[in-house]
């Protein structure tokens, strides 16, 4: 009985404890996605400001004097801009990842961070893809594999290391994909390769991936023409306003080899576009509990919801873009029973569109065009509408 009494004296003790460890404060200011509440004490640099973000969570930048910058992730790492020309200040803690300007003979395995490369006009600091030519969808990056100025160096859990070494590669920008792969991440560190992992796609609000460009532009020299490109894009959403419901339903779907329908969950970020530019997934609960954005079901089950949406829009980035509705529906007869499609309401999302992270203002302004019947004043740069062949 007196181990009896003991053990259960022990057990409260344990979840005390544990219950006091949760609702301690994270040590030296630190929220819990690992960014500062306060600037961080750098030995030897001046400390001047924290650029304002307006909806990205997942980073912070501050600001030091002669041009150093501290750009701090979620998962905890921060990455010190060093100037051309500056030094490494003394003392600095050992953690802190260092980015030498200018960036050059960088290896992008992200391709979300392609796009602020490309809108900086810097893309020439992308010596080295992780990302296969074919499967490029913004110019800048298909033209530079297509001459050369950029190489495939491996996808990013199978980099040629060698390729990196000889190209003097210093920089390597992933997606958090990497995590899933810790030993390439190490590998590259021993190497003397700084990993610096993307998390825009973490961002809970749509325009918070497009606000990443203040990350790069922070990098690469030019903070002001980074903040500037990300004002248009939040312009963008406030043109729309805070009232633009249209009351329209959406379908945002393709057919996969298999047959079977594929659409988005109801609050990933696709969904939360619509949203924003005045429509409405029709699937209003549609979660499977993991980590894709993207849920699979038979036919039969997505037609009893879909059939009556007021709105398609097929999804072309898995396979290529449909040039007529005649080809979607001949992906499924059951398609051709479809609200949307009886009352010519069928558009295509171009293949560009999910590697558009910089141009998500953009994209939210072609979904209200279409929610809203006001195409013909402004045509959409990332949907095509899709018509029937006899039509034509």
């Amino acid at each position: 009985m007196r181990q009896m009494r003991l053990h259960k004296k022990i057990t409260v003790w344990l979840c005390v404890a544990a219950l006091l460890l949760v609702m301690m404060p994270t040590s030296c200011g630190e929220t819990t996605s690992g960014i500062s509440e306060k600037p961080l004490v750098i030995p030897g640099l001046s400390y001047q400001e924290r650029v304002t973000l307006q909806y990205a969570d997942q980073f912070a930048v501050d600001r030091y004097e002669d041009g150093y910058s501290l750009i701090s992730v979620a998962d905890g790492a921060k990455y010190l801009v060093v100037p051309e020309g500056q030094e490494i200040p003394d003392g600095l803690n050992g953690k802190i990842r260092i980015l030498r300007q200018p960036l050059k003979h960088v290896y992008l395995a992200a391709a979300a961070a392609m796009g602020p490369f490309e809108a900086l006009d810097c893309g020439s600091a992308v010596r080295f893809s992780g990302i296969r030519a074919e499967d490029w969808y913004i110019d800048y990056a298909k033209n530079a594999m297509a001459t050369g100025e950029m190489i495939y160096a491996g996808k990013y859990r199978e980099p040629d290391y060698e390729m990196l070494l000889e190209g003097s590669c210093s920089l390597s920008i992933q997606s958090t994909m990497i995590e899933h792969n810790p030993e390439v991440k190490e590998k590259m560190e021993e190497l003397g390769i700084t990993v610096f992992v993307d998390y825009s796609s973490y961002e809970t609000h749509p325009l918070g991936r497009s606000e990443w460009i203040k990350v790069y532009g922070e990098m690469l020299g030019k903070p002001d023409e980074a903040a500037r490109l990300f004002d248009e894009q939040a312009a963008q959403l406030a043109a729309i306003g805070d009232n633009a419901d249209t009351g329209k339903t959406v379908v945002f779907f393709y057919i996969s080899s298999s047959g079977q329908a594929v659409t988005r969950k109801s609050g990933d970020y696709v969904s939360k576009m619509m949203e924003l530019a005045g429509g409405h997934n029709i699937f209003t609960d549609l979660d499977t509990g993991n980590a894709t954005s993207t849920v699979k079901m038979e036919m039969e089950q997505f037609y009893t919801t879909a059939k009556n949406a007021d709105i398609m829009i097929y999804d072309s980035a898995i396979g290529s873009e449909p040039q007529s509705l005649d080809e979607v529906i001949a992906k499924n007869e059951l398609l051709a029973d479809f609200k949307a499609v009886r009352e010519n309401r069928v558009w295509c999302a171009h293949d560009n569109l999910f590697q558009a992270s910089m141009k998500l203002g953009d994209v939210i302004a072609d979904f209200h065009a279409i929610f809203s019947d006001t195409t013909d004043e402004h045509p959409p740069q990332y949907l095509y509408k899709l018509e029937s062949e006899a039509a034509a």
